[in-house]
Parts: C-alpha cells; sequence; structure tokens
C-alpha cells in the first residue's frame, strides 16, 4: 500500500489549463503525479447517478482514489431530532454518490454543539453516527467508511478526543484528522515533529494499526484567531501553519498509509504535489 495525495476540489490551476469538468479532474491529477481526489459536497449532494459513475470510470482508469466530503450543514448533535435525522438521510445520499464513484470514503463534519455541554453533544452525536452506521448496512452500503473530522473552530463539535471517541462506536470508522483544523482550535501547538509523533501515536495507541496506517487526512495551511480557524491560506503563508515537512517525514519513516486531501485556498493540486515531493523525501 501507499500514502495517497490529492486536492479537496478543483485548483485554479485546473481551470487555467482549459479544462471545464471534473470529469477530466482523474487524467490531470494522473499527469500531476497525484493519486486522490475528494468531491466536494459541502452544499448538498447535487450530482447526478451518470455523473458520479462516469467519475468513478476514469479515477479507476487513473489509479485515483475518489473520496467525498458530505455536506457541511450535518448536525449531529443538533437538539431537534428532525436535523438529526436529515443529517443521517445527507450520510445515506453521500455514501451512495461516494459508491457510484467507486470510492469508500465520506468526511463528515460534526456539527455545533447544540448549545448542549461539550459531553452531552458528544453522546448525542455519538447515537447520530451509530443510527447513521445502521442506515448504511441496511441499505448494502457497509463498505463506506465514516470519517468523522477535526473541526479547526472552538465553539464547534470535533477537537481530538471527541473524534476518536466517534471512531469507538464502529471500527470500521477512520478519523479524518484535519491538522490545519487541530493547529487552529490549539493556537499553533500542532507544528512540530514531537507534537505530529504524538498525534501518530496516540491514533495507534486508541485505534490500533490499521486504522493509524490508513486514517483519512486534510492539510492546509490555516490563519486562526481566538476563537479558531478563520481562513484556509496556500503553503506561501509563514505565519499560521502548520508546516508539512515534519509530518511527510514521519509518515514516511514509520511506513503509513494515509490518504492525505490538500484543502489550500485555490493552489490544493500544487500543495497536494508539495506533500507528495516531502513525503518522497
Amino acid at each position: 500500500m501507499i500514502a495517497r495525495f490529492g486536492p479537496a476540489g478543483n485548483s485554479n490551476s485546473f481551470y487555467d489549463a482549459g479544462n471545464k469538468s471534473t470529469l477530466q479532474a482523474p487524467a490531470w491529477l494522473y499527469r500531476l503525479g497525484l493519486t486522490a481526489y475528494e468531491y466536494q459536497c459541502g452544499r448538498g449532494v447535487r450530482v447526478s447517478a451518470e455523473s458520479a459513475r462516469a467519475l468513478g470510470k476514469a479515477a479507476a482508469e487513473y489509479d485515483v482514489a475518489v473520496s467525498l466530503h458530505a455536506p457541511y450543514f450535518i448536525s449531529l448533535a443538533s437538539a431537534e431530532p428532525e436535523k438529526r435525522d436529515n443529517s443521517i438521510r445527507y450520510i445515506l445520499e453521500s455514501a451512495r454518490a461516494v459508491t457510484q464513484m467507486g470510492g469508500t470514503r465520506i468526511v463528515v463534519h460534526p456539527g455545533g454543539l447544540g448549545g448542549l455541554s461539550r459531553a452531552q453533544a458528544t453522546v448525542l452525536a455519538s447515537q447520530t453516527l451509530r443510527r447513521a452506521q445502521t442506515a448504511l448496512d441496511e441499505e448494502g452500503l457497509s463498505a463506506v467508511r465514516i470519517c468523522p473530522e477535526t473541526m479547526g473552530k472552538i465553539n464547534q463539535l470535533g477537537d481530538l478526543d471527541e473524534v476518536l471517541s466517534f471512531c469507538r462506536i464502529d471500527e470500521r470508522f477512520l478519523p479524518c484528522i484535519d491538522f490545519g483544523h487541530l493547529n487552529s482550535r490549539t493556537f499553533g501547538a500542532l507544528n512540530s515533529a514531537e507534537a505530529f509523533e504524538a498525534l501518530l501515536d496516540r491514533l495507534h495507541n486508541e485505534l490500533g494499526e490499521e486504522r493509524a496506517s490508513q486514517f483519512h487526512a486534510h492539510f492546509s495551511k490555516i490563519e486562526y484567531t481566538k476563537g479558531g480557524e478563520k481562513r484556509h491560506l496556500t503553503f506561501a503563508d509563514t505565519v499560521y501553519g502548520p508546516e508539512p515537512a515534519p509530518l511527510m517525514q514521519l509518515i514516511r519513516e514509520r511506513d503509513l498509509h494515509p490518504v492525505f486531501i490538500c484543502e489550500s485556498d485555490g493552489t490544493q493540486a500544487e500543495d497536494a504535489c508539495t506533500l507528495l515531493e516531502l513525503y518522497k523525501g
């Protein structure tokens, strides 16, 4: 197995190169040496089955692993039962689409705290995720792996402890470790070889070798304030971080095989190439 690298959606350069359709993304990524792509459904799962299957066919041809980002308006711990039910529906829609694309991973934002304490929100979100997994199983979508994401704002559900607790619900769950988000909500604390090493150790100790090796990841430099994440930057930033080189060295040295999706602002393909080159050493 190998570590894979690719962009979240299409970078500015994708369109600057004359590409018109996401169906062209796998071939374009192949030429860049990238092997992963995260389809963006943040504003809803609106891709047709025909388009999803066409993208999956192209991705298979060029050995590009497709994941899908589920809608941003998922709220696992909402105090309103209807919103929790809708969240399960959005996860189901995401799972159907990524399956048509030939992928197996959907990234899920846990959402806000819903006016609850962090502990209460974690319990309610866990119940919603269990129901979501049951819904996937009942629809024959058991191969899809839900990837709860670490979040960047302090008032959001999804710090590292919470995401690891979600992943203990079902051994199929994979953490989506967003290094920029965690660096933002810890005000720059996740930005050294020692900090990265401690995080990787914790994944191994709490989730076991398989998930610690094959976790899902987002990486970008992010500006933050006292509330956490403010906005995504590019690798040209020299102020906020996190810096990718120490992490890529650890991934290589430990022979880990995660999927790294770059979420830089407009330069996600170029910065994914930088991650790949750093990984290669």
